[in-house]
């Protein structure tokens, strides 16, 4: 499965943004998803997770109640709705697959991912 995030941006502390990930290959369907994220100088910090169907979902914390993350199987897609922006959310943003997991919760449980999309929150 290769992965293309994309729609990150420069946007104002309490704005919102959506990124997008398209998956290549047959198998979008048949595997949960999510998104991690990294800012210079910190680890990957896990931001979302989703099962196959898009059915169940998962957030820490720090991004509950403000981050939505959702699929379009027949698109092969994979969304990140992020509202309330803040400016410690900055970083670069990854969507990620994981073949062994029925709903990941944290970065260990993805084994793949693609190139990132950066996001800027300014204060």
């Amino acid at each position: 499965v290769q992965l293309q995030a994309s729609g990150g941006g420069l946007v104002q502390a309490g704005g919102s943004l959506r990124l997008s990930c398209v998956a290549s290959g047959d198998s979008f369907s048949s595997n949960s998803m999510g998104w991690f994220r990294q800012a210079p100088g910190k680890n990957r910090q896990f931001v979302s997770g989703i099962n196959r169907s898009g059915g169940s979902t998962y957030y820490p914390g720090s991004v509950k109640g403000r981050f939505t993350v959702s699929r379009d199987n027949t698109k092969n897609v994979l969304y990140l709705q992020m509202n309330s922006l803040k400016p410690e959310d900055t970083a670069v943003y990854y969507c990620a697959v994981s073949f062994n997991t029925v709903l990941p919760v944290s970065v260990g449980d993805f084994q793949s991912w693609g190139q990132g999309t950066q996001l800027t929150v300014s204060s």
